[in-house]
């Protein structure tokens, strides 16, 4: 018996609770999900997944667990890749995917329009505009499902910056929003941030919501700004490595 896996748990929440909100929660688990496509054949250039026919309709199977993969088809050859990956793979074949065949929480056929749709929604980029912000306040009440959201998502964003504060903002034009400012980004690393923001917002059910991102100096004006009157959210940091002990080095006393 293998153990729960977060798309066993998705995919449950969402029979139960039959929701938007639980649906969008199982396509942002399997986007992020390493999952194992089972393939024809053994071949590093091209991958040639094996595929199943279910009324008209052509699924390539994969399994969140290698051990699924192994009860299901034994030893075979096989790719490990990311849902997102999988999903533009698939989505330029229209093949659907039949997801952790026989048993499993998780087990089901997702069609080819659904695999469209996932990968449709991943491709999208938020947009660069340029404005001058005018007055910065306490964010206020927001959704839940948006915090959550975005709670999940940086939580994947390790050590890409050092922390970002969530605020309440006026544009010189007038217009309000909110704004997430991310104190000093790793170089090259705000592309793949502000797209994480944009899938939180899509996948929370909110994406016609504002959300706008900026990235800071920790000694730009803003960024003090943001830090008296934002909500900070501190992003995990990698784990220092532990030094290597000198193998000639005398051994410690306790």
């Amino acid at each position: 018996m293998t153990p729960e896996t977060p798309l066993d748990r998705a995919h449950l929440s969402a029979e139960t609770l039959g929701t938007d909100a639980a649906r969008l929660g199982f396509f942002e688990r399997l986007a992020e999900a390493e999952l194992h496509l089972l393939l024809e054949t053994e071949d590093r250039e091209t991958v040639t997944p094996r595929l199943v026919e279910v009324d008209g309709e052509r699924y390539a199977l994969a399994f969140d667990l290698p051990e699924r993969l192994t009860a299901f088809a034994g030893a075979a050859p096989t790719a490990t890749l990311s849902g997102r990956r999988l999903a533009a793979l698939l989505m330029g074949e229209g093949l659907g995917l039949a997801l952790n065949l026989e048993d499993a929480p998780s087990a089901q056929l997702l069609e080819p329009a659904s695999i469209a749709w996932l990968d449709r929604t991943l491709a999208h980029t938020p947009e660069e505009t340029e404005a001058r912000i005018s007055e910065v306040t306490p964010p206020g009440d927001l959704p839940d499902a948006l915090l959550t959201g975005l709670d999940a998502k940086l939580r994947l964003a390790s050590g890409l910056a050092r922390c970002a504060y969530l605020a309440s903002v006026r544009y010189d034009d007038g217009s309000r929003g909110h704004i997430l400012g991310f104190v000093d980004p790793v170089p090259g690393a705000e592309t793949d941030i502000a797209r994480a923001v944009s899938e939180a917002l899509v996948f929370s059910g909110l994406e016609a919501g504002q959300l706008d991102v900026t990235f800071l100096r920790a000694d730009q004006t803003l960024a003090a700004t943001l830090s008296r009157h934002g909500l900070r959210i501190d992003l995990p940091q990698p784990e220092a490595p532990r030094p290597v002990r000198d193998p000639d080095a005398p051994p410690r006393l306790r």
